[in-house]
């Protein structure tokens, strides 16, 4: 993982004291993500990085927006929308009290859950017609 040291003064100046950042590009290789995707979730509020240079061109993310990052790839692995990732994004950053974040993540696995269940449950139905279309053309090919 790559880390570099800015001072904010010369922020092109590395310095042991200053909180760690990363550049886009950085954060991009890290996670095998394109900066674009990174941009995405910039502009849906999920990162907000520092802007510094002429006219705030560069982006300069912390470590907390690595942590955002980090976390919403793996919501989104999990197959959650983009906005209940960005609210259980949101809640970690609330009080330190667990409870509350656990039930609200355990809520929304659970909906989930369900809803990937009936996807389940209407995909077995669909390949079940499929099955009996497939039968009833080989039954019509095998007459020929």
């Amino acid at each position: 993982m790559p880390v570099r040291k800015t001072v904010a003064a010369n922020p092109g100046r590395v310095a042991a004291t200053d909180a760690a950042t990363f550049s886009i590009t950085e954060l991009a290789r890290e996670f095998d993500i394109t900066p674009r995707a990174i941009r995405f979730y910039e502009d849906h509020g999920i990162l907000a990085p520092a802007r510094v240079g002429p006219g705030g061109l560069r982006r300069v993310y912390s470590l907390r927006d690595r942590t955002r990052l980090k976390l919403t790839l793996r919501g989104k692995r999990l197959g959650l929308s983009l906005t209940q990732v960005r609210e259980l994004v949101d809640m970690y950053e609330s009080a330190k009290d667990a409870v509350p974040q656990a039930r609200r993540f355990l809520a929304v696995l659970l909906q989930h859950r369900a809803a990937l269940e009936q996807q389940r449950e209407d995909i077995e139905v669909t390949l079940a017609e499929i099955d009996r279309h497939e039968a009833e053309c080989r039954r019509i090919l095998a007459k020929k």
